[in-house]
């Protein structure tokens, strides 16, 4: 068994997920768009591009993104995607990329557990924690 992080977006998968695949050094994964869907679902044109699904490596984990074909996917509230990376140095890169047009919650800096850890909102309102295995 193993869990994988469903993450929802408005329009806006395709780019995250390019987003990321750039930042963690992976390949950007396939897209199933709306546009496969059955046509009873009566989606909106301009929305036939949008993404239904795709999956994503990221290291030895997975995470699945989606539009919300509703478009009204609520802000990431109450849980954050933890991505722990084997120095402070890589942590901290990491860290920067993901933060870039987002919000930072705790910035980036050493801890009692760790040489490395920060916690940030990126553009697309995913909520990140970032932390290295590196000890202090």
């Amino acid at each position: 068994m193993n869990i994988k992080p469903y993450i929802f977006f408005n329009g806006q998968a395709r780019e995250a997920a390019t987003t990321y695949a750039d930042i963690f050094g992976t390949q950007v994964p396939e897209f199933m768009t709306m546009e496969g869907a059955p046509p009873d679902m009566d989606l909106p044109a301009e929305r036939k591009d949008w993404i239904m699904h795709c999956e994503m490596q990221v290291g030895d984990s997975a995470i699945y993104l989606s539009d919300d074909f509703m478009a009204n996917a609520p802000a990431m509230q109450g849980s954050s995607l933890m991505v722990s990376l084997a120095t402070a140095a890589e942590g901290k890169a990491v860290f920067d990329r993901l933060a870039e047009g987002g919000e930072i919650r705790m910035k980036w800096e050493p801890t009692f557990w760790s040489a490395g850890f920060g916690s940030l909102t990126d553009r697309f309102g995913i909520r990140w924690m970032v932390g290295t295995d590196e000890t202090p």
